[in-house]
């Protein structure tokens, strides 16, 4: 997993609510089980139209939004079934931060687990990431993990919370396999002594 230390880049503005799971990668999109290619249909069924040409009026469309790597979005982001394809389609576009006042649980660990970071913050602080991102690519978010900042294009500064068991897997990259690889030797010694005593 690719480790996530400090992010700078545009952010996209999406100011929905409730955008659930089958909105960020439609069903169509899930006979895959392959991580790469879903960046195509992200949002597929409104960045689409009809006849499979872009719709010029979704976010992701407008030139100034094309290599976001941020997204600042609504309440209740990635509610809705829990499929992993979610966080697989926006990472595989660019996206590898979202900010949000909340998020669904299963789609918050499915993102962690897959090197997206889910920033929560307070509605105050997310219409002033929104006011910023409306700006278009003269204002880049800059995110520090480590410090746990999220700084704006004139300079200010915003703290967020995380959980030090997720702090620690993004930043070194690990999923939960890579977390358990970690303790290989103790788990190795471990499986000697049951071999020992005859109980493998």
């Amino acid at each position: 997993m690719e480790k996530f230390t400090h992010l700078e880049g545009v952010a996209a503005p999406m100011r929905i609510i409730n955008v659930d799971t089958d909105r960020i990668i439609p069903k169509q999109y899930l006979k895959t089980i392959k991580r790469t290619g879903l960046g195509k249909g992200l949002f597929a069924d409104v960045r689409y139209r009809d006849d499979g040409s872009e719709d010029p009026d979704f976010v992701l469309n407008q030139p100034a939004y094309r290599n976001a790597k941020i997204l600042v979005a609504g309440d209740n982001f990635g509610c809705g079934s829990s499929r992993e394809h979610a966080p697989w389609a926006l990472a595989d576009f660019g996206i590898r931060c979202v900010i949000s006042t909340s998020f669904a649980d299963i789609f918050f660990n499915n993102s962690a687990k897959n090197g997206l970071l889910l920033i929560t913050v307070s509605p105050e602080d997310l219409e002033k990431l929104f006011q910023d991102a409306e700006r278009g690519a003269n204002a880049t978010l800059s995110i520090d993990l480590e410090a746990q900042t999220i700084k704006g294009p004139d300079g200010g500064t915003l703290h967020f919370d995380i959980e030090p068991g997720r702090k620690h897997n993004l930043l070194n990259g690990l999923d939960e396999i890579g977390t358990t690889l970690q303790r290989d030797a103790a788990i190795s010694t471990y499986e000697d002594k049951l071999a020992e005593r005859g109980w493998v």
